[in-house]
């Protein structure tokens, strides 16, 4: 048994380590041409590949992880959720899919919470952990359904929320590097690449507002 699990262990490392060369490629190419587009693609196959994995490998014995299980269904949400976030480009209305993944995400987050309180209630490792993904995750999802609720044809804001999950993912899988490839565990090598990539995010959020902001200019 813990010789297959071993193998999953390195499928699962080798398609993180796809996830992060193309993640990281696709920020560096220019947004919105082709090879931004493979290089999405590929970000996307190999997160949630590694993903699903690990899931599977906390699921054995001698492996029971509740924390990366529930991280690794938080990066599968942000992939899933960022790369259906191109498709209200063309749309008004959120999906049944679209829908469901928030809401799944959403219950998980409320139970990271829990836990993260719980630990810290019982000076149990990983507490603040728990508190702080289950936090942002709670954050992530309530602003989806808040976007589902807001959409319209004048209000599409479907572009920032595609760069802030994906840059999500990107973040999950530069922690996983730091925490598991180099062995540094300790709680600013998890929690720094989240402070790091949100005002990473913050950024292109400003930037896209006011690009936003000038074609209404033009136009008038």
């Amino acid at each position: 048994m813990e010789p297959a699990i071993k193998i999953l262990i390195y499928i699962h490392a080798f398609f993180g380590g796809i996830g992060l060369i193309t993640g990281i490629g696709s920020i560096i190419v220019k947004k919105g041409k082709t090879l931004h587009k493979r290089m999405g693609k590929l970000f996307s196959i190999g997160m949630l590949t590694s993903s699903i994995l690990s899931l599977i490998v906390c699921c054995f014995p001698n492996h029971h992880n509740i924390f990366l299980f529930l991280i690794g269904l938080f990066t599968i949400y942000l992939v899933i959720s960022g790369n259906r976030a191109l498709a209200f480009k063309n749309k008004i209305e959120a999906d049944l899919i679209d829908k469901i993944t928030s809401g799944a995400m959403l219950f998980f987050s409320v139970i990271m919470i829990s836990l993260g309180v719980y630990c810290q209630w019982n000076t149990i490792d990983n507490g603040i952990l728990f508190t702080f993904f289950g936090a942002f995750g709670l954050y992530m999802t309530v602003k989806d359904f808040i976007f589902f609720r807001n959409l319209s044809e004048e209000n599409k804001n479907w572009l920032s929320k595609h760069i802030g999950k994906m840059i999500g993912a990107l973040i999950a899988s530069v922690t996983a590097f730091i925490v598991a490839g180099l062995g540094i565990g300790n709680i600013i090598a998890w929690i720094a690449p989240s402070i790091l990539g949100t005002i990473y995010i913050i950024y292109w959020n400003r930037k896209l507002k006011s690009k936003m902001a000038k074609t209404i200019r033009i136009q008038v």
